[in-house]
């Protein structure tokens, strides 16, 4: 009677344990129509823009924790085409993660189907279209994954979400512009237009009745969530709105301390939720501003907050902000930025219990980003080695032959600078299970930004002039915020640390799309010999071969089964097994 006691107590548990991980999710089906479209003119040109089932912005991926997402892709682009999800982190399953070194390219006429899941994440992100210079045209749209419903948010809920994409914008071909990268024969073509919002150009104070502009509408004494990207390609901005406050609560899956601001800086990748009251004259509507920062110019976004019942439009002068040449501004705000220890967020325990107040480092890596002239042709660099783009992905040459015949590991200096600029396929040993320092020094005059799939990282420090360990003492190791795209100012250094307990092939790159495109990118892989998969997900049953393998026979069948239940099916057969066989132990 003891055992089948202890073996009712094992089953009550373990389903128990399944509510609180919220392991398994819903499964949301979606199919896109990737086309061009000549008739939306963001700018009033004539110019190919990327929609996706007709629209621009794209649709809004709406998910909760752990539900998995299934993107049927039909490309009708006229060249090869990959969607990546900014931000979702792809536990164990690099194969989804959407960019040159892990997928395939769907071809034109083709497609395929991508599966992931929001495993273990909350928060606002976007997706976007990774090779080709695809993004300067479009093609991008807003994900949110909200919180499962017995997680608290440490905010009392809005009275409803507004997604808004933000981002500069170009009046030229993007394949024009594309051409022109290689060659800086004309340069003017990577002059930004104008700055939009949600895909449509600024309001016009003049012509407001017929031309499209950007409006949430709003009533009185009522609080919203406004969940912010920027989109754009190149050009960080700084978003207000006249005469209201804004109270940051979201960073890119992290419950940051609340704070209040006038104003915040976006930089390229970034997203943020703020929450807005409505506590102005319902009389009158009130201007949306969004300029760019850490540079001079004179373009800008501009929608409006509509209160309802409003027949006044926005009157005034628009919101003023800092300087636009403001450093010590936007570094102050972004130190500003720190971690809610308490909340939780994606899971129960509050985000606290994962700190980096006693790490001990395994990896420090000291990226320079630059730029250089390669046999004649400019180029940016990491380290001054310039990204070379395989036909093979870096993942499936890992299945097929280890990687033999597609890169080389660790032939890049992670900690040093190439005495000779050269165009190399970059790929590095991150350690399983280890922590990694990564040092992101800008040597550009212009803002930077970098991104790392797969997980998200603690931002512990910004610092002038050149980096070295002495520099840690000025480390915000007690509530550093954690995120996956993180800014780095001309001149400085910024510094991340993540834990690599994702196994897989991960990109780490300059959000700015030109220098992304041009070679200011690196893979860093994360090898666990363990083929158990519950420890990383074995290639899809769709995958796709092209490159050296595109004739290979396909790998052996996976597992079935989601990653969530196989994981906690061949855990609790485990507990099981232990209690069954205790139970007849004499």
């Amino acid at each position: 009677m003891a055992c089948i006691e202890e073996l009712r107590l094992t089953v009550l548990w373990f389903t128990l344990t399944l509510l609180a991980w919220g392991a398994v999710g819903d499964h949301i089906y979606l199919e896109w129509d990737v086309s061009i479209s000549t008739t939306i003119k963001p700018v009033f040109v004539n110019q190919p823009v990327i929609t996706i089932n007709g629209k621009f912005p794209g649709p809004l991926i709406n998910a909760t924790t752990n539900d998995f997402i299934h993107v049927n892709i039909f490309n009708n682009l006229d060249e090869p085409f990959l969607m990546t999800w900014n931000g979702i982190q792809q536990r164990l399953n690099s194969w989804q993660d959407g960019v040159s070194g892990t997928n395939c390219p769907i071809q034109p006429g083709k497609n395929w189907t991508y599966v992931f899941q929001t495993k273990d994440q909350i928060g606002s992100f976007f997706y976007f279209p990774s090779i080709n210079f695809h993004k300067a045209a479009g093609g991008f749209g807003p994900i949110r994954v909200n919180n499962r419903n017995v997680i608290l948010v440490p905010f009392d809920k809005p009275e409803a979400e507004f997604d808004l994409l933000i981002g500069d914008w170009f009046s030229s071909n993007y394949k024009d512009m594309r051409k022109s990268l290689g060659t800086r024969s004309d340069s003017n073509l990577l002059n930004a237009t104008a700055i939009l919002m949600n895909g449509k150009p600024p309001y016009n104070v003049e012509n407001a009745q017929n031309s499209p502009y950007e409006s949430f509408s709003v009533t009185q004494g009522k609080t919203y969530r406004l969940r912010i990207s920027n989109v754009g390609s190149s050009m960080s901005f700084n978003f207000r709105i006249q005469y209201h406050q804004m109270m940051l609560v979201e960073t890119e899956g992290s419950y940051p301390n609340k704070i209040t601001l006038d104003s915040l800086d976006i930089h390229v990748g970034q997203s943020y939720s703020v929450l807005v009251t409505a506590n102005q004259p319902a009389d009158k509507d009130y201007y949306m501003v969004a300029t760019p920062t850490q540079v001079n110019s004179s373009i800008f976004g501009l929608g409006v907050l509509h209160y309802a019942n409003s027949t006044t439009p926005p009157t005034g002068p628009y919101p003023s902000g800092p300087s636009p040449t403001d450093r010590e501004f936007s570094l102050n705000q972004a130190k500003s930025i720190r971690w809610n220890m308490t909340a939780g967020a994606a899971r129960p325990n509050p985000q606290g219990t994962f700190n980096v107040r006693n790490v001990n480092l395994s990896q420090t890596f000291v990226l320079h980003g630059s730029m250089a002239e390669i046999n004649g042709v400019p180029r940016y660099t990491v380290n001054n080695v310039s990204y070379f783009t395989p036909s093979t992905p870096l993942k499936l040459a890992d299945l097929f032959s280890n990687g033999s015949g597609v890169y080389q590991l660790d032939t890049t200096p992670v900690n040093s600078t190439n005495k000779v600029a050269v165009n190399r396929t970059s790929v590095v040993t991150g350690i399983h299970k280890g922590w990694i320092e990564i040092v992101l020094k800008n040597d550009l005059d212009v803002m930077d930004s970098w991104h790392l799939d797969g997980f998200g990282f603690f931002v512990v420090g910004f610092g002038y002039g050149d980096w070295n360990s002495g520099l840690r003492w000025s480390y915000n190791v007690w509530d550093p915020v954690v995120r996956s795209t993180v800014q780095v100012y001309p001149g400085m250094w910024t510094a991340v640390y993540a834990y690599l307990d994702n196994p897989g092939m991960w990109n780490l790159r300059s959000q700015r799309l030109e220098n992304w495109y041009l070679g200011q990118e690196l893979y860093i892989r994360v090898y666990d010999p363990d083929q158990n998969p519950a420890k990383e997900r074995p290639p899809p049953d769709n995958l796709l071969k092209c490159g050296i393998y595109q004739d290979a026979p396909s790998p052996p069948p996976k597992a079935s089964g989601s990653p969530s239940k196989m994981v906690s099916s061949y855990f609790f057969a485990s507990i099981l097994v232990v209690v069954i066989t205790s139970c007849f132990v004499i």
